[in-house]
C-alpha cells in the first residue's frame, strides 16, 4: 500500500507503478501473465457483468483524456472496493460507486482460474 505511481512504470519495476503494471506484477506472482497496458489486458478472460462481480476480477474505466477508451485498470477486493493505482498516494483502495470510477465503468473481466 502506498508505493509511487508513475505513469509508465516498466513491467516488473516494484519501486512505482501504474495501473496496468500493478495488476501486471501481482498476477505475475502467482503465475498469471497479463499484457503490459490496460487496454490489452481488457482482451484477456471473460466478460463479468458489474452485477457479478467478484473478488479478484479486473475492472476497466476510461478517463476524461483517454476518450471512450480504456485507460485505467484495478482488482476488484470486495464491497465496491478497487485495489489499484492512482495519483497521489499510489497503491491504495477506492470506491467503484464515487467518482470518476463510477462515471467511468466500461468492464470487468474474470481472467482467474475458477475457485
Amino acid at each position: 500500500m502506498g508505493t509511487s505511481y508513475h505513469l509508465g512504470a516498466k513491467s516488473g519495476q516494484t519501486d512505482a507503478f501504474d495501473c496496468s503494471s500493478f495488476v501486471q506484477y501481482l498476477y505475475g506472482l502467482y503465475g498469471i501473465d497479463l499484457p503490459r497496458n490496460s487496454r490489452q489486458q481488457a482482451n484477456v478472460g471473460i466478460t463479468v457483468p458489474k452485477s457479478e462481480i467478484r473478488k479478484g476480477d479486473l475492472l476497466f474505466f476510461k478517463r476524461n483524456d483517454t476518450g471512450d477508451n480504456i485507460g485505467h485498470v484495478g482488482i476488484y477486493a470486495g464491497n465496491n472496493q478497487i485495489l489499484h493505482t492512482w495519483g497521489p498516494g499510489g497503491v491504495r483502495y477506492d470506491n467503484i460507486e464515487q467518482g470518476w470510477l463510477k462515471e467511468g465503468f466500461v468492464v470487468a473481466k474474470r481472467v482467474l482460474p475458477e475457485y
